[in-house]
């Protein structure tokens, strides 16, 4: 007869019950070994755009060479005041564009980090917290509440498992997990990762919202899922807007017929007056006058405005020719999850004695005791540091309705936590009053 698995307790805080003889994980040597050789844990990402990459980035527009053009021609003919001018819109425009590239790089850093979270992981029979970067292949990680997961994985035990898979499907819930559901031969498929063939799998970025589990690292770095949509994104090429295309053909044409008025002139001038240099001189003005270097400043002005603005909102526009998108665009098409919500919960009624309560219309003293005492007692049911969304939302609307209880109750004593069972559907909690412990 086989011996029962062990498993782990639903209270995070609670020690876990496998012993050092049933899982040793990696040792210090080995781990540090697999380090050297498959190199971090970290997403593939593109370097960090310097200010001169973005100059050279600005400056192969075609607007703004034939700015630097006219301007170096004015200067190399003495016309300094023209010159000054023309070279004064591309050193704008320029400016303009990099303060707003670079504060928008600054502003997605903390974004970057969400990919390499620490780790809770088993080494040589003993715990320890390492940067997620650090975790290698055939780690042991430790899952509790609140972790996020480093790399994917194979489970090898689980209790009460709940995982956040939002990240990766938009779903925002959570997802049950087991370490004995079965998995195709060769791992899951990419479309597998969303369905009931990969309830044994943990995947990089997701978030563990109840229970416990422990997960063989199976991949790291860019083979994890997340990894690979990465890749898939960054293999796309930066397509021009179509008011870029538009502005790209405007200056060509430009460009032909400022080239073709220019030569004419040329010829005219000098055939007529027999005054090559002169002729030469009036062709290069005409051609400088016909370009229309206006447009450049309003362009990059009137997008960094855009960008701007939707700043206030609390949305970030990374290119600002994302600007124009919005501006042309007559029907937007979302999904639910995560895009329109904010992928938590509101408790805005309850129902007490037949009577339903909206929560959201009232005060604390406005509404009877039995419904105080209901969402007072749900919150002491829940978890301490919830997870959950719901969880969560009970005690944001017990702490608003009911501020000087839920104070009180800071200072009461967990004595003992029953998790959900089959035999009893109920979350439990044991607590002693500050006025008990005498």
């Amino acid at each position: 007869m086989p011996s029962p698995q062990p498993c782990f307790p639903c209270h995070s805080s609670l020690s876990m019950p496998f012993t050092e003889t049933t899982f040793q994980g990696l040792s210090p040597e080995q781990a540090a070994r697999k380090l050297r050789e498959d190199g971090y844990n970290e997403l593939p990402a593109a370097p960090p755009r310097t200010a001169l990459r973005l100059v050279a980035e600005v400056v192969r527009e075609p607007m703004f060479l034939l700015l630097l053009a006219a301007g170096g021609i004015y200067l190399v003919l003495g016309d300094l005041g023209d010159a000054l001018m023309l070279l004064a819109f591309v050193f704008v425009s320029m400016a303009i564009t990099i303060v707003q590239e670079r504060k928008t790089e600054r502003a997605l850093d903390p974004f970057r980090r969400l990919s390499s979270p620490r780790a809770l992981v088993l080494r040589g029979g003993e715990r320890g917290r390492i940067a997620g970067r650090e975790v290698v292949l055939h780690d042991l990680l430790v899952l509790e509440e609140g972790d996020r997961v480093a790399a994917d994985g194979l489970l090898l035990e689980s209790h009460d498992l709940l995982i956040d898979e939002s990240l990766l499907t938009g779903e925002s819930v959570a997802v049950a997990k087991m370490a004995d559901a079965p998995v195709p031969p060769g791992g899951p498929s990419p479309a597998a990762t969303l369905s009931e063939t990969a309830r044994s799998r943990v995947f990089a970025g997701t978030m563990v919202v109840q229970g416990g589990g422990l997960a063989r690292v199976e991949a790291t770095a860019s083979s994890t899922g997340i990894g690979k949509i990465g890749q898939v994104l960054q293999s796309l090429p930066a397509e021009k807007s179509p008011l870029q295309r538009e502005m790209r053909s405007l200056v060509k044409r430009f460009s032909l017929l400022g080239a073709a008025v220019s030569l004419l002139v040329f010829l005219v001038y000098g055939w007529t007056r027999d005054d090559w240099l002169n002729a030469l001189l009036a062709g290069i003005t005409l051609a400088m006058t016909m370009l229309p270097e206006e447009f450049l400043l309003i362009l990059t002005v009137f997008m960094t405005l855009g960008a701007w603005r939707i700043s206030r909102h609390q949305v970030l526009t990374r290119h600002t020719p994302v600007i124009e998108a919005l501006g042309a665009a007559t029907v937007l098409c979302v999904d639910k999850t995560g895009t329109l919500t904010q992928n938590r919960m509101t408790l805005t009624a309850a129902c007490v004695g037949g009577r339903v309560f909206m929560l959201d219309a009232g005060t604390g003293a406005a509404f009877p005791a039995a419904l105080r005492d209901l969402l007072l007692h749900a919150a002491l049911a829940s978890e301490v540091l919830p997870f959950d969304p719901m969880e969560k939302a009970i005690h944001r609307r017990a702490d608003a309705l009911y501020p000087e209880e839920r104070a009180a109750h800071r200072n009461w004593t967990l004595v003992h936590d029953y998790p959900l069972t089959p035999e009893l559907l109920a979350m439990t909690h044991a607590w002693q009053g500050k006025e008990e412990l005498g």
